[in-house]
């Protein structure tokens, strides 16, 4: 069994200077349920599936596994999608130990930018980028799922 235990931010600052590689990415779900969501996502030239379980109360682990699958069998699979597509560029930057993923969103969710950073414990210390902004941990707005069917474009006045 897999575990995903991650921290989600804002990105408050330049932040693509500091990135050693780039890639565009599409992703759409094809169950969203309370208990689970089923992902299938292009990154690059390669497909993937992946399972993923709620996170519990007061966690930030949940259960993950991800499989790689033919590029044609995803993209076929991106067409049977419930809500609309994720696409974003996504950006790899180095901190200290850790490697953070800034996604800069496109399409119905332009403008939103969000760093994550995978750690190997809950407890896990890491280092804090300048450019990182407000921790958005648990706030289910800011999944990739909920932005599926509840895009940045309508909810992003609410924020000012």
């Amino acid at each position: 069994m897999g575990y995903e235990i991650e921290r989600k931010f804002l990105v408050s600052g330049e932040y693509q200077s500091h990135a050693f590689h780039h890639y565009e990415m599409k992703q759409g779900y094809l169950s969203l349920s309370g208990i689970s969501v089923i992902r299938v996502r292009v990154m690059g030239e390669k497909g993937y599936i992946t399972v993923k379980g709620a996170v519990g109360e007061g966690s930030i682990t949940r259960r993950e596994w991800e499989y790689e699958i033919p590029l044609q069998d995803a993209e076929e699979m991106l067409l049977l999608c419930e809500e609309s597509l994720i696409e974003k560029t996504r950006y790899l930057i180095r901190a200290g130990k850790h490697i953070f993923e800034v996604d800069e969103f496109r399409g119905e969710n332009e403008g939103l930018l969000i760093a994550e950073v995978e750690l190997e414990s809950e407890e896990e210390p890491f280092e804090r980028p300048d450019w990182l902004g407000p921790e958005v941990t648990g706030n289910v707005r800011y999944y990739n799922s909920y932005l599926s069917i509840h895009p940045f474009r309508e909810w992003r006045e609410q924020l000012s």
